[in-house]
């Protein structure tokens, strides 16, 4: 499995594209996880940054967590608004690591405090999810044309140009 550091050098042009557009939409993405009847479920999510990884956080106790916990595969997709995104968007997939390290936890709350006021130091964290990633592409049009950039472990991006 490859972290978001290892994702980002190795995939750069699909990872600059979900960076932008996770920051363009205030980390809003949808998030597809796998229900316990095997349907697929998109909820909202809003991913974080945090030592180099990707971390796939949010409210406890969620029915996306309870769906990551019985089963760690997801897609995760930057929130797209337009029918033509001009601004590219991107998707990811993998699976979810539950990292159950107490300063790792203590770490992420220090960390999200100062960068959002939003405090959960002290707070237990029953999971805490990292990333690790599988594949990812991303799609840019311009003008008259598309450029998808697929990415997969141990291979460069190919670029398809339609």
């Amino acid at each position: 499995m490859t972290t978001w550091k290892e994702f980002s050098i190795s995939a750069p042009v699909i990872a600059e594209v979900f960076t932008r557009r996770h920051a363009a939409t205030k980390n809003l993405c949808m998030l597809a996880t796998l229900r316990a009847d095997g349907f697929p479920r998109i909820s909202p999510i809003e991913p974080r940054f945090f030592e180099d990884e990707l971390w796939l956080v949010g409210m406890p106790n969620t029915t996306k967590f309870h769906d990551l916990g019985r089963d760690p595969r997801f897609c995760l997709h930057t929130a797209t608004v337009e029918t033509e995104p001009n601004e590219g968007d991107a998707k990811l997939w993998g699976r979810v690591r539950d990292v159950q390290d107490k300063e790792v936890h203590a770490r992420f709350a220090e960390a999200m405090f100062e960068e959002t006021g939003f405090d959960l130091r002290g707070q237990e964290f029953e999971h805490l999810y990292a990333a690790d990633l599988i594949g990812a592409s991303s799609l840019v049009t311009g003008d008259d044309s598309l450029d998808i950039t697929i990415w997969r472990p141990g291979e460069p991006e190919r670029l398809v140009h339609r």
